[in-house]
């Protein structure tokens, strides 16, 4: 499979145990024939298939995409999907001129096979993948080395991510009911892009491997007690399985559905641990993979255009991206061939334009043995393990294990972009990027090797440097007082006052005249709303009487309120009054810090 970890996944770990030790090394396994999710809602039957059906990509401008389809059934194939704001289609056919006949009509841009095999018969009557069964755990949370080496411990004391942030985990899928993601799993925004078709039946996005399962838990695996911790705990997590079941391999027409999707749907960030298969390497030499290119690019603009930020692994060869000779791993769906290649061939999508790439650094903060480099490709580095030391996280089923790979190493990235956007949302995705690179903590090459080269600050293994968590969050020391979080939803109807509690113990004398209060409400009309804090003793503060003319969406603010005259400890209400008609909403979560 093209995931962006080393050829051996680290063994799972049983439910109740302590992290396991990664597996040795061993060659890859040659893909099987794959069977994927592929049409929304409704899957369409078998009758359209045939022996030899390859999927395409074509590409033409966004105003001429009715003539490109037009053009594709003259041509002998059918329309799968079509992403018209981008200009690109996903034709299947089995005629072997395809291509070269599409490619001679006017307004068609370019045609490319998105694959070396064929197009399997459940593309078009998908089955959903296993629900597994759920073990419970008694793994209570740890400071783990991965989250302590980047500080996201220290980071959790200023916050843990807002859940109005949505992250997006393309990848082999998410299990959505595991103990330590349901709570922050966003299922609504959820999907299958298998075969470059969205899929939104109820569990389309799940885990057909472990892999997604275990990068979401490293992003934002749930801080309750059990388990394991991610960077962004408060963030809200979305999958989009783009990974095809069997074969578990991640195809540029699924990787363009899930682009598109993210952009559509919102996600602030996206999380890609994998390359596009079949090709390591795309060459825009090659009329195939210059589609690819285009079409990917296409998507990841889009996405971007709509405030996504992509987040994207480096890759295991131990392979210098600034440097391109050969591809030995290529095409992964048929036979390898050994092929002469240039830096002009990107590993897609972490080499893509706009595409935060991410090398892996092992325990204490070295090049991990396995992790890709390149001086002008390499953005950040950040723990992915290695040797005997993983990254232990979440895997279906209720379980945790350890794995290793610069597919470990990017959610962590992931994840401190999501803190990044909690702290300030109005930040585009060229604003998290920057502050991605200027936080980061310098790692300078080691003497020993030659490969690495620049400075200390900006170098060839390890980009600007280890992401830092806390300094993402404009924190310098780790705060010393409490922080307590109530993330249950409570409705908010037309013309009715709610509370929301927040009990605090341990707390020693008063909360201090600069109470923090974190607030997330999503509403349709602010303007509806008073919002007020109310002490144990029944001192009600008022937070915000917002304008009756008002009318922007939600509430994701931070108050500080002088609540000196309080006893902190005790149980602390956010009210929250509708005054009006026609506009509803919901406490999503909230907070405050002492």
């Amino acid at each position: 499979m093209a995931l962006a970890t080393p050829t051996a996944l680290a063994t799972a770990a049983p439910a109740n145990t302590a992290p396991a030790a990664p597996g040795g090394v061993t060659a890859p396994v040659a893909p099987a024939a794959a069977q994927a999710p592929a049409a929304v809602n409704a899957p369409a039957t078998a009758a359209g298939w045939a022996a030899g059906t390859r999927a395409y990509l074509v590409i033409s401008a966004p105003a001429d995409i009715a003539a490109a389809k037009a053009a594709v059934a003259a041509k002998g194939g059918t329309v799968f999907a079509s992403y018209d704001a981008i200009g690109v289609i996903v034709a299947h056919s089995a005629s072997s001129g395809f291509a070269a006949a599409l490619r001679t009509v006017s307004g068609i841009q370019q045609v490319g096979a998105t694959r070396t095999s064929d197009v399997p018969a459940d593309a078009y009557n998908p089955a959903l993948p296993a629900n597994p069964a759920q073990s419970a755990t008694t793994l209570t949370e740890s400071n783990r080395w991965d989250m302590t080496q980047i500080k996201a411990d220290q980071a959790w004391s200023v916050t843990t991510g807002s859940p109005s942030v949505k992250v997006g985990v393309l990848d082999t899928g998410v299990d959505d009911q595991h103990q330590d993601l349901a709570p922050n799993f966003d299922a609504a925004d959820s999907a299958s892009c298998a075969y470059g078709k969205a899929d939104t039946r109820t569990g389309a996005w799940r885990d057909v491997d472990t892999h997604g399962t275990h990068v979401a838990g490293t992003i934002a695996a749930a801080k309750n007690g059990k388990g394991v911790v991610g960077v962004a705990p408060g963030v809200k997590i979305a999958s989009v399985r783009i990974a095809e079941p069997t074969s578990t391999l991640f195809y540029a027409e699924n990787t363009v559905c899930g682009f598109v999707w993210a952009g559509d749907h919102g996600f602030k960030v996206t999380n890609n641990s994998y390359y596009t298969d079949p090709w390591q390497f795309n060459c825009p030499d090659d009329l195939d993979q210059a589609a690819i290119i285009e079409g990917v690019k296409r998507a990841q603009e889009y996405a971007e255009g709509k405030g996504s930020l992509q987040v994207a692994a480096a890759g295991n060869a131990n392979y210098d991206l600034a440097n391109k000779t050969t591809d030995t791993e290529s095409p992964n769906d048929s036979t390898k061939v050994t092929r002469t290649i240039s830096n002009a061939c990107l590993d897609i999508p972490t080499e893509l334009p706009g595409v935060v790439t991410v090398a892996a650094t092992g325990s204490g903060s070295g090049k991990a043995s396995y992790s890709n480099f390149g001086r002008g490709v390499i953005d950040v580095a950040a723990p992915g393990g290695d040797g005997a030391t993983g990254v232990y996280s979440t895997l279906p089923g209720g379980k945790y294990g350890t794995k290793s790979g610069t597919s470990m190493a990017s959610p962590h990235v992931t994840g401190v972009a999501a803190l990044i956007a909690s702290t300030d949302p109005t930040l585009t995705p060229a604003d998290i990027r920057a502050r991605l690179a200027s936080q980061a903590n310098d790692l300078a090459c080691p003497a020993s090797d030659s490969r690495c080269t620049g400075t200390t600050a900006v170098n060839s293994f390890f980009g600007e440097g280890q992401v830092d968590a806390l300094k993402a969050v404009s924190g310098t020391t780790p705060p010393t007082g409490t922080y307590v979080e109530n993330t249950t939803d409570v409705a908010i109807p037309d013309n009715t006052t709610v509370e929301s509690p927040i009990t605090v113990t341990g707390v020693t004398g008063n909360a201090p005249a600069t109470l923090k209060v974190g607030v997330d409400i999503k509403h349709t009309y602010r303007g509806d709303l008073v919002l007020s804090l109310v002490a144990p003793n029944g001192t009600v503060y008022l937070l915000e009487d917002f304008p009756n003319n008002d009318s922007t969406d939600n509430v994701a603010k931070t108050y500080t309120v002088n609540a000196a005259a309080s006893a902190a400890n005790g149980t602390w209400k956010l009210r929250v009054k509708d005054g009006a008609a026609g506009d509803t909403g919901t406490i999503d979560a909230w907070n405050l810090t002492f």
